[in-house]
Formats: structure tokens, sequence, C-alpha cells
């Protein structure tokens, strides 16, 4: 399989239009290429900068307590970003600390809140979320989550299903 960069480096190759540099050429190709592959998993270009960023920080099985782990990721939203209506995994009870910015969560059938830097909520296993969202329209915003969940319980995240998909 032939990785963005090349792809973009044999395609920047192939010819240069007029008063174009090659490195202006393989600058536009790139971000031409990540745009089809955006496209190609279902999110369109635009819309994949309004996600969430996902990282997992931490992950270690639970010494003390068989059969568990403790997973700690980090969200990012930029200004405006959200994440898609989703539920974690069966087992998942979750603490989220907001790290920047401000979040808008709605977990069940609560009302949605804000909560700031330095504030801190959970979700019990099976609960869903039906927003998180950065409260700001131009500030980044971030948020430790971290799971306790069955070691064998995957994936920690599912998105909601689209209306009419299968």
């Amino acid at each position: 399989m032939t990785s963005i960069k090349g792809f973009a480096s044999g395609i920047g190759a192939l010819s240069v239009p007029s008063g174009m540099t090659a490195k202006a050429v393989r600058r536009v190709t790139r971000a031409a290429a990540v745009a089809l592959v955006a496209a190609a998993m279902g999110a369109s270009p635009a819309i994949a900068q309004d996600r969430e960023q996902v990282r997992i920080a931490f992950e270690h099985a639970l010494p003390n307590v068989e059969g568990k782990r403790i997973v700690a990721v980090t969200v990012t939203y930029p200004p405006g970003g959200k994440s898609l209506p989703h539920h974690h995994a069966a087992s998942a009870f979750i603490y989220a600390y907001v790290l920047s910015g401000a979040i808008r969560s709605q977990v069940g059938n609560d009302p949605a809140k804000v909560y700031h830097a330095g504030e801190g909520f959970y979700e019990m296993p099976g609960s869903h979320h039906s927003i998180s969202e950065n409260a700001s329209e131009k500030e980044p915003a971030s948020l430790l989550a971290v799971f306790v969940v069955d070691s064998k319980d995957e994936p920690l995240t599912t998105p909601d299903k689209a209306p009419g998909s299968r």
C-alpha cells in the first residue's frame, strides 16, 4: 500500500503546471489526498476538521482487580468541534476532567451542562453520550477521560449509527 506521502510525491512528479513550484504542487496534492482519505472514511473534509482528536495517554491492567484495566485518553476539540453522539463499552465507568477551555456534555437523560477547566463529570456503564462538544466557537478545549473497563471490552467508544444506516 502506498503512503499518502508516496502517493503525493508520485503524482507531483508527473507534471508541474507552469507558474507553480514542485513544492507547491506536492502541498496541494497532499491536501487533496487527505481529502480523498477523509471522504473514503465517510466524512467530508470540513466535517473531519470539526471533529475531536482522541489519543491514548495511558493504559494498564489493574493488578488488584482481576479482569479490569484503566485507560486514560485525551480528547482535544478545535473551536466549535464536537463528537458524534456515542456510547462507550458496556463495562466502562468514565471520569472526565476538563483540562482546558469549556466542554458541553449531555449524558443519558440529564440536561446538557458546560464544564470548565478544572471541573469534572462521570458516566456510568452503559450511558449514552448524546452531546460532547467544545462550548466555544473561538477557543480550543480538551479533557482527560479515564476509563475503568473490562480488560477485553472493545472498542471503548462506538458512534451512534446514522438514521437509515445498517
